[in-house]
């Protein structure tokens, strides 16, 4: 199944199902490559309504160096442990958006990355019972402010910043998304990075077990895994595409003001 959450027309929040035929989106003329959103017994074109990120996280919980390729690109060791980091809800952005960053830098990066979901309240989970609290998985840019990252510890001012996460456009449950699902950033259409889920160092299980036994995660928080190498700057207007594959497309634009 894949879930999303969208603002219909008259002004209400809904979750809806991404209609889906034989493993597929079902395509028609009027609703393109996404095929129709389903809410009770009524169908959206999806590009007349406003898509919502799908969940709403207390937290997103990041990971850095996760790629060993990425890693080596920014001139960093693999880290011994999982590498983490927060963003906070003000982080969060939508679909289809044209995000303002931070003004007056000289660098904002763009970082594909496999988001999961977090399906119910948990600690201290273990490796073997980590998939038991996954709701699914979505697509995420942990947009990067490196004028400030690269000055700072805590990363707060490089990393959680407001629309610093876009996330979406959808969850997809854990049998959509392949063991070794492809995970691409395209900017302008031209594609900047390409990996796969299997390529990361800590795997989500090892993720959700070494999260946990420091911190409750709560329905809705978002773990993002780690991005691959290829990243590189954003510039005004640009538009940014990250897919995943089982899970769809999430787009946006930046405005640099």
């Amino acid at each position: 199944m894949k879930r999303v959450r969208f603002r219909d027309s008259a002004g209400n929040v809904r979750g809806g199902r991404w209609a889906i035929e034989d493993g597929e989106p079902v395509v028609t003329a009027a609703a393109g490559p996404y095929g129709r959103i389903a809410f009770g017994d009524e169908s959206y074109d999806p590009g007349e309504v406003d898509i919502l990120p799908p969940c709403e996280p207390t937290k997103i919980v990041c990971l850095g160096r996760n790629y060993a390729d990425h890693a080596e690109e920014m001139g960093s060791d693999i880290p011994e442990r999982p590498m983490l980091f927060l963003k906070g809800p003000n982080a969060v952005a939508s679909h289809g958006n044209k995000l303002t960053m931070p003004a007056g830098k000289e660098r904002i990066d763009y970082e594909a990355e496999l988001g999961v979901v977090i399906g119910e309240q948990c600690k201290n989970v273990s490796e073997a019972d980590a998939l038991d609290v996954v709701a699914g998985y979505t697509c995420v840019n942990d947009i990067s402010n490196r004028d400030d990252q690269n000055r700072e510890q805590n990363w707060v001012r490089g990393k959680a910043f407001d629309n610093a996460c876009p996330i979406g456009p959808m969850v997809a449950t854990p049998e959509h998304v392949p063991e070794d699902a492809t995970i691409e950033c395209r900017v302008n259409g031209e594609t900047k990075q390409s990996s796969s889920r299997d390529n990361l160092i800590f795997p989500v299980e090892e993720l959700i077990a070494e999260i946990t036994e420091y911190m409750t995660l709560e329905p809705g928080d978002v773990i993002a895994t780690g991005t691959p190498a290829g990243v590189g700057p954003l510039e005004d207007g640009d538009q940014v595409e990250v897919e995943i594959e089982g899970i769809g497309t999430l787009e946006h634009s930046v405005k640099m003001p």
